[in-house]
């Protein structure tokens, strides 16, 4: 069985990050219900 996690920490952000997240209303639906939970962190 080969690796296949290879952390990058841009495309971390680019694809969970908080201003992709706010680009589409589902994304804002996402950091709204985190906040709403009082989560310490919303997004990566």
């Amino acid at each position: 069985m080969s690796t296949t996690y290879q952390p990058k920490k841009r495309k971390r952000k680019k694809t969970h990050g908080f201003i992709k997240r706010m680009r589409k209303p589902g994304g804002r639906k996402v950091v709204q219900r985190r906040r709403r939970k009082g989560r310490t962190r919303l997004t990566v």
